[in-house]
């Protein structure tokens, strides 16, 4: 009777210990899903934040191709009766336009057009988009702002549009005239903020205010580290809008996300900046667009190669054609055989590269003193005659960049009051 009661002892203790094994297991097996939760998600997913502001209200969008929301499918269940939900991709204005109680009247597109096709600087006309039937409004050429008659009877604007970071990027251009006629309308603007690939350094020239447009129209750096959503807010608490008004500005936060936090884009937010190497070079090599070098407009390798027809030299071992095709109908040195570096597999940048910018300026001086270097763009894109000035006058990288200094300092502090991240 001892020896059966023993057994059953230890039975009963094998399937305890058993049980609490499992438990165990099971606990591990919970740990992704606790992961899952900090999941970087886009002002744009986060609909439980904004939704309510628009129900039954006559909305305009500003957005393009990188408008994006993720929205979770319905829970299907299969043979076991579990059940599972996965996420489809779907554009912003598809899916507010089949939301009852809220009434899309429009959309605004920025440089290079709602489905973002468009080359860089060209006119985009207005039409009306053949999914929905909402007329679709360009915000490049002559007509940068929306005009009154085009708010009317409009109450709330909503902003969703992927930027890169960089001063030159003219979607931020397209916020501030957004923010200034939305003010003067007295019509509330939303944003729903995204996140800055270039977001993890500060770098560059401030702009000097003497040099303002389009492709640059705040005494910002060059590269100012700030979200859109919090360059929006800076917008409004610096007064930088018309006659200083302020716009009604609500920002759609992101959430589990850092200034550091890596982030793929994962559409392209212009046809030039195809993949992540060409993001993170764009603010290094855009400077190159008011010079006589291309950076590879009219091939697929944009803003990750640059090279001249000018010169050709044994240090130049790299080589490229630029043809014309979607994004650069008309590129520099179309059909002509440039020369220099193919950057496309260089180390991520964490601050602005001079070195190649000086070297070929360097070697124009020695082989191709005839053609012009500069052309007048390139003071727009630097915010300051200094920088040309610096170049021409012989001045290392590292003296450019501690010119830089005190200027980036000064920006520091007054960005620090409008930060929603860290």
């Amino acid at each position: 009777m001892k020896v059966k009661l023993s057994a059953k002892f230890i039975v009963l203790i094998f399937s305890l210990f058993q049980f609490i094994s499992c438990a165990q297991h099971t606990t591990k097996k919970i740990q992704p899903e606790k992961k899952s939760s900090k999941i970087l998600n886009t002002g744009a997913n986060r609909t439980e934040l904004y939704l309510n502001l628009l129900q039954n209200k006559r909305i305009a969008i500003v957005a393009n191709q990188t408008s994006i929301i993720e929205i979770q499918q319905n829970e299907k269940k299969v043979e076991n009766k579990t059940q599972h939900k996965t996420l489809i991709k779907k554009h912003l204005v598809d899916f507010l336009f089949n939301t009852k109680t809220i009434q899309i009247k429009k959309v605004f597109a920025p440089e290079h057009g709602f489905r973002g096709k468009a080359d860089a600087g060209e006119i985009i006309k207005d039409r009306v988009d053949t999914k929905t039937g909402l007329p679709i409004i360009s915000l490049y050429g002559k007509n940068k702002k929306p005009t009154p008659n085009q708010l009317k009877n409009i109450d709330v604007v909503v902003f969703d549009i992927q930027d890169v970071g960089t001063r030159f990027y003219t979607y931020i251009s397209t916020l501030h005239y957004v923010m200034e006629a939305c003010a003067e309308s007295n019509i509330p603007l939303i944003i729903l903020d995204r996140p800055n690939p270039n977001a993890h350094y500060i770098d560059g020239p401030v702009l000097e205010l003497t040099h303002k447009s389009f492709v640059g129209m705040h005494p910002v750096p060059v590269i100012y580290g700030m979200t859109i959503g919090e360059y929006g807010k800076m917008i409004n608490g610096e007064k930088w809008l018309n006659n200083g008004i302020q716009c009604d500005l609500t920002v759609i936060p992101l959430e589990n996300y850092t200034h550091n936090t890596k982030y793929s884009l994962p559409i392209a937010p212009s046809p030039n900046l195809p993949n992540e190497t060409s993001i993170n070079l764009y603010p290094s090599l855009c400077f190159f667009e008011g010079t006589n070098v291309s950076i590879g407009r009219g091939t697929y390798s944009q803003f990750q190669i640059v090279g001249t027809p000018f010169y050709n030299l044994k240090k130049y071992n790299y080589q490229f054609t630029p043809i014309p095709n979607e994004g650069a109908k008309y590129p520099k040195h179309a059909n002509k055989v440039c020369y220099g570096y193919d950057l496309r597999e260089i180390e991520p940048l964490a601050k602005i590269n001079l070195k190649w910018l000086l070297d070929f300026y360097k070697e124009h001086q020695t082989h191709s003193k005839e053609e012009r270097f500069f052309n007048n763009f390139f003071t727009k894109l630097a915010g300051t005659e200094m920088l040309e000035k610096q170049i021409k006058e012989g001045l290392t990288a590292v003296q450019i960049r501690n010119s830089w200094k005190q200027p980036i300092d000064q920006f520091k502090i007054k960005r620090d009051k409008y930060l929603l991240y860290e």
